[in-house]
């Protein structure tokens, strides 16, 4: 090697001293560690956290349709990758909501041991009281108002608890065994395996009925439903992976002669990256501020008009075929995949929590 020749650290192939970067990999010649080389290196690899991520973020919000359109037709390197911009919008979405888990499970498991306090399912004797004063109402009232989402109760069932009215003993929440033989079982300490045999498991039962039996004794003690549902929502980055590409190939479908599935399917990392933007806005907003329903329901609404008017401007066609192709796409997803998804993420994480 020539004197005037240095090696690179990275790749190890000489060049010209002087040099500021690599003329074979790119690195900077001059690159000493420090913290912020650090950090910087760390966000500028995996999540590209520089100035096409400042390009691509305001066109990602007001311009429905057109990064994937850049993209497709060769810009490559002035906007951000649709994957990685996908990426960094998921992590900063679930870190933001994994807040509103917290609480959320939190406010499960305390429910569920008051309803099912004492094995009888007797509702908490605090609503029983007929001295019950308006402060205490009041909370009672914001606490299931709270949790209507989750309860499905109406408002006049809750006005019915509140004032003590048609209130019911009982809960309705059957475990399908005898559940005072069963709390007469656990109070004598017997091994689980009498339990479930109690509980009606055969001895040619096979694998995944014995887990069923043996996750719903550890239910019924713990009485931990906040921990399946904290489960659950751990589980949903990982069906996001599959989720988006089952969105994609249903675009496909409505756009068959409109390019290859990879076309659809950068179409769908923004869009989806345009979702969770959006969703990270309303969850941090809610983390501070309660936002009234009328608000999601509009936020639910300009999702989908702007697939539609992305639709539009990717694929060209004209405005009624982007609605109904956007409406199918819309129903075909919430109503088919998306349910069968919770099912089976439930499923899973009632499994394994």
């Amino acid at each position: 090697m020539k004197t005037n020749q240095q090696n690179c650290k990275n790749c190890e192939e000489p060049f010209e001293k002087g040099f500021q970067f690599c003329p074979h990999c790119g690195q900077k010649t001059n690159d000493e560690l420090t913290i912020g080389v650090l950090f910087y290196n760390t966000i500028s690899n995996y999540f590209s956290f520089d100035a096409r991520f400042l390009k691509s973020f305001i066109p990602l919000l007001f311009k429905p349709g057109y990064l994937a359109k850049a993209f497709i037709k060769g810009k490559r390197l002035l906007y951000l990758h649709p994957a990685q911009m996908y990426l960094f919008i998921s992590v900063v979405f679930f870190f933001i909501f994994s807040f509103t888990v917290r609480t959320q499970t939190e406010q499960l498991n305390e429910e569920l041991k008051k309803t099912l306090d004492n094995g009888n399912g007797v509702i908490v004797d605090a609503l029983e009281d007929k001295k019950l004063d308006s402060l205490e109402r009041i909370k009672i009232r914001e606490t299931l108002i709270e949790n209507q989402f989750y309860t499905r109760m109406t408002d006049r069932e809750i006005d019915s608890i509140v004032s003590l009215e048609n209130l019911p003993k009982k809960t309705d929440i059957s475990f399908g065994f005898n559940e005072a033989q069963i709390d007469s079982l656990i109070t004598v300490k017997v091994s689980d395996s009498e339990i479930y045999e109690s509980m009606g498991l055969k001895e040619d039962d096979g694998w995944l009925k014995r887990k069923m039996y043996a996750q719903a004794l550890k239910f019924y003690k713990a009485r931990d439903g906040g921990n399946i549902l904290h489960a659950f929502y751990d589980t949903i980055p990982i069906a996001l992976f599959f989720l988006l590409p089952i969105f994609a190939f249903i675009i496909k479908l409505l756009y068959f002669k409109k390019g290859r599935y990879a076309h659809h399917l950068v179409f769908s990392f923004y869009f989806f990256s345009y979702l969770f933007t959006v969703f990270s806005i309303i969850f941090g907003l809610n983390l501070i501020w309660d936002i009234p329903d009328w608000i999601d329901w509009l936020v639910a609404l300009s999702t989908f008009i702007y697939l539609m008017i992305a639709l539009k401007q990717f694929y060209g066609q004209g405005w009624f075929v982007s609605w109904f192709k956007c409406s199918v796409a819309t129903f075909t997803f919430m109503a088919i995949v998306l349910p069968t998804s919770v099912v089976i993420i439930l499923f899973y994480a009632f499994l394994f929590y």
